[in-house]
């Protein structure tokens, strides 16, 4: 009978890999079509069946920071030996960077637009993060009249999708001068992600017991002290989590920043899509441009990959 039920847990083990196999591929096949589309030869990116091996190359990358034209004449072999080696890539494109009348190379509009994602994102996550741990711990450790109502007016923020209210925000922000403004869509973004951040915040204050902070208090420490010193610290787990996932919230969100930019404080996820090139889209350079634009979050939640995972199951183990 053991050796039954021993057979038959190794089974279940088996199928379990598989399955967390199968499910990894069908995740990350996206994220690998992505990035090899991005290194692909623009006469790869669309074949049927799809090119699966090739000869990588940086093309993608120079048109996408670079402003471009058709080439309708082909450069002479003095031109096209004097041009540096990454406008000879676009040359063999068909295409040829566009310069100015000085002869200064003309670039896209993409590093600009990237900037503008870093400092929209990485400011109102600060303000979410920051405004959410406060409120989070004066509804843990506060008696506050109708702090249920208010826990669920705060909820209630997130219970409509951006496109509805976005174009009553536009009107608003209009009227107001805030419309294409850094400070327009960081006010947006922290205030569609402080909801997030005071729940999740909220889950871990409870956690932390409050004998921590009466012993503080009984040595002399003033409320304030006794936060920043000894609440803060033990919530670091939880602070890192919820900056995860309010910088992806705030990292891809696409509909305020369509509606509520133009130009100026225009961020790069609805710049993107409109990098296309002479007559057909050009699935390369979007693909580049996609593939940068996913590295800042992969690499800020690999940083904080311990404290998400200890975030994440905080509060599991209880006294």
């Amino acid at each position: 009978m053991a050796a039954v039920t021993t057979s038959t847990e190794r089974s279940l083990n088996k199928l379990a890999i598989v399955g967390v196999l199968i499910v990894t591929i069908i995740f990350l096949a996206p994220i690998y079509w992505i990035a090899s589309t991005a290194f692909k030869p623009r006469n790869l990116a669309t074949t049927i069946p799809p090119t699966v091996v090739f000869q990588p190359e940086i093309s993608p990358f120079v048109k996408l920071f670079t402003k471009r034209s058709q080439l309708r004449t082909a450069p002479t072999p003095e031109q096209y030996a004097a041009a540096p080696w990454w406008e000879r890539l676009v040359f063999d494109g068909g295409e040829k960077v566009v310069r100015s009348g000085r002869g200064e190379v003309q670039w896209s509009g993409y590093p600009s637009r990237f900037m503008n994602s870093l400092i929209v994102a990485i400011t109102s996550t600060i303000l979410a993060v920051g405004m959410g741990t406060f409120t989070a711990y004066g509804f843990s450790r506060f008696k506050i009249k109708g702090e249920q109502d208010l826990l669920f007016f705060i909820l209630s923020t997130r219970m409509l999708p951006p496109v509805v209210v976005a174009i009553p925000m536009f009107l608003m922000y209009r009227a107001v001068g805030l419309n294409d403004t850094h400070w327009g869509l960081i006010i947006l973004y922290t205030a569609f992600n402080l909801s997030f951040s005071v729940w999740l915040m909220k889950g871990f204050m409870d956690e932390i017991p409050k004998e921590y902070e009466e012993a503080a208090l009984v040595d002399g420490y003033t409320r304030m002290e006794a936060f920043f010193k000894i609440v803060l610290p033990e919530a670091a787990t939880g602070i890192a989590a919820t900056a995860v996932f309010c910088f992806i919230t705030a990292w891809n969100e696409y509909a305020f920043a369509l509606i509520m930019t133009n130009r100026r404080a225009q961020t790069a996820p609805p710049f993107i899509p409109s990098q296309v090139g002479s007559g057909l889209p050009d699935w390369t350079v979007i693909a580049a441009g996609t593939f940068l634009f996913l590295l800042p979050v992969a690499i800020f939640t690999f940083l904080l990959r311990n404290h998400l995972l200890r975030g994440m199951s905080f509060g599991a183990i209880r006294k």
